[in-house]
């Protein structure tokens, strides 16, 4: 039986009346965004893209770019109405949010729950206070930790997403952030490196040197030991990696940072020589047997895993197995 394809209908609603100043964030900048769209021209957006979804697509509309639950209750209760009538009427099947573990409440969650949102994703970044008030997020992780178990009580997904170099963060602290994301439950997440965007805080530290952000190398190999953590959990990792945009280049609003168009694929291919590695193959002739959506991985980013192997004299094939799972692998020799 084949899996339902899933798609987001993304509406980027940008909260550019944020009361808090997080050193990295310009949302504009970052979701190429510099209009917001009205409650009433949402409904145009998302029948667009109805007319281009094949049926038996499982379909949500994502109100993204922004704290979603902190604009005005009333212009917040408008977007949903109109997001929510498709919901009614069959041709979506939820509705995701993203927003602050700070503006999440019961009273919150019960506009949320009673216009049909189903996922709920926090913007927690670091679980660690120190990194949090470096940050500029105007809480600590009592918020998240409360945000958390109050949208867990109830029937909504959590996502809690996370950012890798940010002030004052390092390899173990992220780590600890994301065991903390298991331990508090989360359904999904999304791993981002910390970039530095013209406007910011951020650009104004970087500019005095003080503060620098991951090379390539070490965000690749951060994100690659925080997504083990969340794969031994069976946590659904939603993104690896900043999306890149028209804005987000090194010419435009981008200053520096590790962002890359291929950076999932990447810290995948970082991830799948660490398990291939950790196998004692033959020398000589074999073939490796893989997932299917994990075979480009395991051979590796411009087949680095692969060449790597012949290097060490691996005569090595890889193969597509539709009976194996992730980070599975079968060996057979000639």
């Amino acid at each position: 039986m084949s899996l339902k394809k899933h798609c987001n209908i993304p509406i980027f609603i940008p909260e550019l009346a944020c009361q808090h100043q997080c050193v990295f964030c310009n949302q504009e900048k970052i979701s190429n965004t510099f209009s917001v769209p009205t409650p009433n021209e949402i409904g145009q957006i998302i029948d667009s893209y109805l007319a281009t979804l094949s049926e038996g697509t499982v379909i949500n509309i994502a109100f993204f770019g922004g704290s979603f639950t902190g604009i005005p209750q009333e212009e917040m209760i408008n977007y949903l109405k109109v997001a929510h009538t498709y919901v009614k009427t069959g041709k979506v099947q939820g509705i995701r949010i993203s927003t602050r573990p700070d503006y999440i409440t019961n009273p919150i969650l019960d506009i949320l729950e009673q216009y049909g949102v189903t996922a709920i994703e926090l913007g927690a970044q670091s679980t660690n206070d120190k990194v949090l008030v470096k940050s500029g997020r105007g809480h600590k992780f009592n918020a998240i930790e409360n945000a958390a178990k109050l949208i867990r009580k109830r029937n909504f997904e959590l996502g809690l997403q996370m950012m890798l170099g940010l002030p004052y963060d390092t390899l173990e602290l992220s780590l600890q952030t994301a065991r903390d994301i298991v331990r508090l439950k989360a359904d999904t997440t999304r791993i981002y490196p910390t970039i530095v965007v013209k406007g910011t805080v951020l650009e104004k530290l970087y500019k005095k040197g003080e503060y620098q952000p991951l090379s390539m190398e070490d965000a690749l190999s951060w994100c690659k030991e925080v997504l083990k953590i969340f794969n031994e959990a069976s946590i659904k990792v939603l993104r690896v990696g900043l999306h890149p945009s028209e804005e987000l280049e090194f010419d435009k609003s981008l200053i520096t940072g590790p962002i890359h168009p291929s950076f999932k694929e990447m810290v995948l291919s970082e991830l799948w020589s660490d398990v291939l590695m950790s196998k004692h193959l033959h020398k000589g002739k074999s073939i490796i047997y893989v997932a299917k959506n994990q075979l480009n991985y395991a051979i590796g980013y411009k087949g680095k895993n692969r060449n790597t192997l012949r290097e060490k004299g691996y005569d090595i094939k890889f193969v597509a197995d539709k009976n194996l799972k992730d980070f599975e692998l079968d060996v057979c020799y000639n």
